[in-house]
């Protein structure tokens, strides 16, 4: 463990947390995705490069991307809701079960072993991989968002799910939302705001859940790196625009497609890791 003091060894992992910020904000410029399902892969390879324990190596993904969430949820929440594009009376009636599925989701991420929190990305990767692979553009199942004890369990399964794989509420909110009807716009305004009632709480909890452990790597508060944590926003909102800009030139089924790939191999190279 002594390498991990070294000032080359900090100077390694701060470019290779700053290459992770720019590739995943061009990654969400150029798919619309949030970045902690770019995010946690990435950390996921570059880790064990630098030596972190493999025990910890998804928790401090994990925990490290949910920070790096709450900066550019506020901007993002912020911007949707001065628009008026967000579902202000959706937001008020799943707020309080959302709360409580982060809780449970944090609660499970600290205190299971790494491989499980690496097996519950895999089949959610999955999962989105092949609801995005096959399924068009406007693809949705009903025309509102169920009510009453529905909609509580559809937000307490996007905090505890999101929490578990340090993901904010775009990756699980927006194709939900969409399947339920709502235009595409309001989807993606409407779960920046998810983000935040995930990201801040979970931030918190992983923190306190990792606050004593003996292998924590050197500027680690609990489970968030802050080498990570001060690199990767700046980073991801710099390149943003560079795959906006690419964006405009390819055509958005290709998109979709393009991220179902990604996150496949995501999900395989995880799989294999378990079992292997």
């Amino acid at each position: 463990m002594e390498h991990l003091n070294d000032p080359l060894w900090l100077l390694g992992l701060a470019a290779a947390m700053a290459a992770t910020g720019l590739v995943s904000g061009t990654l969400a410029g150029l798919l619309g995705v949030g970045g902690g399902i770019v995010i946690v892969p990435l950390l996921f390879s570059v880790f064990p490069i630098f030596g972190i324990p493999e025990t910890i190596q998804m928790k401090l993904a994990v925990a490290t991307s949910l920070a790096t969430i709450i900066p550019t949820s506020i901007q993002s929440a912020r911007k949707h809701y001065a628009k008026g594009a967000m579902d202000v009376a959706l937001l008020r009636s799943i707020w309080p079960a959302m709360l409580a599925g982060v809780a449970l989701g944090t609660f499970l991420a600290v205190y299971v072993k790494g491989e499980g929190l690496t097996a519950v990305f895999a089949v959610v990767a999955l999962m989105v991989a092949l609801n995005m692979g096959f399924t068009g553009v406007e693809f949705k199942i009903t025309d509102t968002v169920p009510e009453g004890p529905p909609r509580a369990a559809i937000g307490i399964g996007i905090g505890a799910v999101s929490a578990m794989m340090g993901i904010g509420g775009g990756t699980l909110g927006v194709p939900l939302l969409s399947m339920f009807g709502a235009p595409i716009r309001s989807a993606v305004a409407t779960a920046s705001a998810f983000g935040l009632i995930i990201s801040i709480p979970a931030t918190i909890g992983f923190i306190w859940g990792g606050w004593s452990d003996p292998l924590l790597p050197p500027w680690s508060l609990g489970y968030v790196n802050l080498i990570g944590f001060a690199l990767i926003a700046p980073a991801s909102i710099l390149a943003t625009p560079w795959g906006v800009h690419l964006a405009h030139t390819i055509p958005p089924l290709w998109l979709k497609r393009a991220f179902a790939v990604f996150l496949l191999v995501t999900s395989l190279r995880m799989f294999w890791k378990l079992f292997t």
